[in-house]
């Protein structure tokens, strides 16, 4: 997390407008979130450790605050918000594209889009046609719920709305950061290996859903799918699983009625609920 892998002292650029056709988005907002990195070199090693553990717990403690406030806000407006993490290349942002073409005519949906650099997957968001606004991380590894709330104000998402909240490409920081999120949905593709569970596994255990990607590609690599399902439950055996391919479409109905049903939850105020059972 932040006060050990410093990645907290970059500049947070969040777009000043959101998203879809005919909206205007070309102007950004400088938001700084510099987290503390203070460092006292005339204390022993025992001292500076606890002082590191400290600055940790001040710094989850201040962001599950703001995951409270907008957990309430999405609740309060029956809007579904799904974190979805992964490592980079794990096709997440193209599943969220094939996602919303299933989902647009339907339900109202907008997207909060994380990446150190570039508006890249915000632009591929917007040409669907839905609203999404770019958070820019610099050298910051991860999105955190300050980041969300402010984002989400520019978004203004409409009540009854599923939120996307595309993080940035990493299996360890994310996992220590609560958005406010209704569920956090671990993406690993059929590429990555069938131990990456066991590699990362605090990402798994905070995961309500495990969607397998790129299944397509089974044939032509040596992947054990059963393997992969093994290894995240016994980090996490409460954990669903989902196979999905954007490219053939296989599995994106049933990732599409997992949406639907967990938005029906969040329409009737029961999803915080469904969250934590």
């Amino acid at each position: 997390m932040c006060a050990t892998c410093g990645c907290g002292k970059g500049e947070v650029r969040i777009e000043a407008g959101a998203a879809g056709p005919g909206r205007d988005h070309a102007h950004e907002h400088d938001h700084h979130h510099e987290h503390s990195h203070d460092h006292d070199h005339d204390h022993g090693p025992e001292d500076g450790e606890s002082r590191i553990i400290q600055l940790e717990q001040d710094i989850l403690s201040k962001n599950n605050a703001y995951a409270a406030a907008n957990r309430a806000r999405f609740n309060a407006a029956g809007i579904l918000a799904l974190n979805l993490v992964s490592s980079p290349g794990s096709g997440k942002t193209t599943l969220l594209v094939k996602t919303i073409e299933l989902l647009k005519g339907e339900l109202p949906v907008a997207v909060i889009e994380g990446d150190q650099q570039t508006s890249n997957d915000a632009d591929r968001i917007r040409a669907t046609g839905v609203p999404a606004i770019q958070i820019n991380t610099g050298k910051g590894c991860h999105l955190d719920a300050h980041m969300v709330g402010h984002a989400a104000d520019r978004l203004e998402p409409a009540p009854g709305s599923v939120v996307f909240i595309e993080n940035v490409g990493n299996l360890v920081c994310p996992a220590a950061f609560d958005l406010g999120e209704a569920h956090r949905v671990v993406v690993l593709s059929v590429t990555e290996g069938e131990d990456k569970p066991l590699k990362y596994p605090d990402m798994v255990a905070s995961s309500q859903l495990m969607l397998i990607s790129k299944i397509d590609l089974l044939p032509h690599i040596d992947f054990d799918v059963a393997a992969l399902v093994a290894n995240a439950r016994k980090i996490n055996p409460g954990i669903k699983v989902l196979k999905v391919s954007a490219r053939t479409g296989e599995g994106m109905e049933t990732w599409a009625n997992f949406i639907r049903g967990a938005r029906g939850l969040a329409l009737t105020g029961r999803e915080d609920l469904a969250a934590q059972g």
